[in-house]
């Protein structure tokens, strides 16, 4: 038996928010449809869905490009293209990173990145590196649209503002690269799958000299959403890079971090130490790519 009634195929923003709101029942977009199918056909789902639109035909949706001093990435782009775009690699490279390490390559293929951070996962990858890259999120209802900071739409496991059943998630913006900015991402996962990391951090920062002149530090699964380690930020900077400081910054993870044990990850003890590893290890790509960089 189908886990819906109504499908339909939307070809704009517009059009799409219209038939949602027209739903008779419970309504939701869909795109890739890789998390969101799979919820649905749980047992425990708690309500069938009266009606999908799917949003894969809407252009706005796919686009990724350049706009002035910032970057644009529709919510429908796949992970795929996004790892493999020349325009995110020199931009955001701790983002393609982190796509790259999504599932295997059927799901990279199907999987957008609207729809890795509208599950509202606090470990999913291309959500981590989007907090780190200072991502902000455009939102689309019939009344108009808005941007959201994208640490401010998460409001627990699987939660976040979005009205499914009235709103689309329309896309991300990033600032461009500067002189003497970059970015990494890192991730530890169990070995016989690529479904549950244990750990994943991303750094964005921007050199100043021998000094880190701002930095931001996100991690996951270290709470119910996304966190920024702020602690951590704030300690580093205006700080010389030197082996001193990232030491002290890394006994900041045991005092200011709060991770739990789980059976399907890790031990609370293992993520600690994993974390002080991650740190030391991703913010060295970063500011490496610092040194070597070219904007253009």
């Amino acid at each position: 038996m189908s886990t819906w009634s109504n499908y339909v195929v939307a070809n704009s923003v517009e059009e799409a928010l219209a038939v949602l709101a027209a739903a008779p029942g419970p309504a939701l977009p869909v795109a890739g449809g890789t998390d969101l199918i799979l919820d649905l056909q749980q047992p425990g789902h708690s309500s069938p869905i009266h009606t999908l639109v799917d949003i894969t035909n809407i252009p706005e949706l796919h686009c990724l490009e350049q706009r002035g001093d910032t970057i644009f990435i529709g919510a429908g782009v796949s992970v795929r293209d996004i790892t493999e775009s020349p325009l995110i690699r020199r931009h955001a490279l701790a983002l393609s990173e982190a796509c790259g390490l999504i599932g295997g390559p059927q799901v990279r293929n199907t999987a957008t990145l609207g729809g890795n951070v509208a599950h509202a996962l606090p470990a999913a990858d291309g959500t981590i590196a989007l907090v780190a890259l200072g991502a902000t999120v455009e939102i689309a209802r019939q009344t108009g649209r808005r941007l959201e900071p994208i640490m401010d739409i998460f409001c627990g496991v699987g939660q976040s503002i979005l009205e499914k059943d009235r709103e689309i998630l329309v896309g991300f913006h990033l600032p461009v690269l500067a002189p003497n900015q970059a970015s990494a991402f890192g991730r530890v996962m169990r070995p016989q799958g690529v479904a549950l990391p244990v750990l994943n951090l991303a750094v964005w920062l921007q050199r100043q000299g021998e000094s880190i002149e701002q930095i931001r530090v996100a991690v996951g699964p270290a709470g119910p959403t996304p966190q920024r380690a702020r602690a951590i930020e704030e300690f580093l900077t205006g700080a010389s890079y030197t082996p001193e400081t990232l030491e002290q910054a890394k006994t900041l993870v045991d005092s200011t971090l709060r991770f739990r044990t789980s059976p399907l990850r890790a031990t609370a003890a293992y993520r600690y130490r994993l974390c002080k590893v991650l740190l030391e290890e991703v913010m060295g790509s970063a500011w490496q790519r610092t040194l070597s960089v070219e904007v253009k």
